[in-house]
């Protein structure tokens, strides 16, 4: 498989934890975003989107949006599961990944804050506090929702990690990389830090990946 990602996209977070729970090798391509490679001929006929990440597989299939290449991972291959098998807990998790995919994400894309200063010629001040009211908000929705569970266990959804703390863990990493107080969550801290103690999740941090800059 060929795997086009940027260390710092949440996305691409994502599928890298992904991989690595279900132990699954790849090659890796980087496509610098602040460069603007992912705007290029070549990966816009892979990804007409023009976002990472974006999966080759080994039959040739052009794959793109992190949750269906997650679970075309999980129909694919053996290992861990990532999406549970109970038709119930299955949308109960999938509805609190689309939280932060659909909901939280999106409002910290590269492109949206481009937009902000450039377009909108919106100071730093102003972006932050973008930042703050959007992350914040949903971080809380995603707190209010692992609540509602009732007694805490190791990950979002049990005791294995899956689908919803794929999508948590690069989340919170981007609530700390802009700087926004999450102190507050409890749930999603505790998860949090049971995540940086499985190798699965620590592997995929950008620190760890070789396109990583500081």
């Amino acid at each position: 498989m060929r795997f086009l990602g940027y260390f710092r996209s949440s996305s691409a977070y994502r599928c890298r934890i992904a991989f690595n729970l279900k132990g699954l090798e790849y090659d890796f391509e980087s496509v610098h975003l602040k460069s603007g490679k992912h705007k290029s001929a070549d990966f816009a006929a892979v990804n007409p989107q023009k976002l990472v990440p974006a999966l080759i597989t080994d039959d040739g299939q052009e794959l793109y949006q992190s949750l269906a290449i997650i679970e075309w991972l999980d129909e694919t291959y053996g290992g861990a599961r990532l999406i549970p098998a109970d038709k119930d807990l299955r949308a109960q998790v999938r509805a609190f990944a689309q939280v932060i995919a659909c909901e939280i994400h999106p409002l910290q894309n590269l492109r949206v804050l481009q937009y902000l200063r450039s377009d909108l010629g919106l100071g730093e001040d102003a972006v932050n506090a973008w930042l703050a009211r959007w992350l914040g908000d949903g971080l809380q929705a995603c707190e209010d929702i692992l609540a509602k569970r009732g007694d805490a266990t190791a990950y979002c959804f049990g005791d294995e990690p899956g689908l919803a703390d794929i999508c948590l863990v690069p989340q919170v990493f981007s609530a700390e990389r802009f700087n926004v107080d999450i102190s507050h969550l409890t749930r999603i801290n505790a998860i949090y830090e049971q995540c940086q103690s499985n190798p699965a999740f620590a592997a995929a941090h950008p620190k760890a990946q070789p396109d990583f800059e500081a």
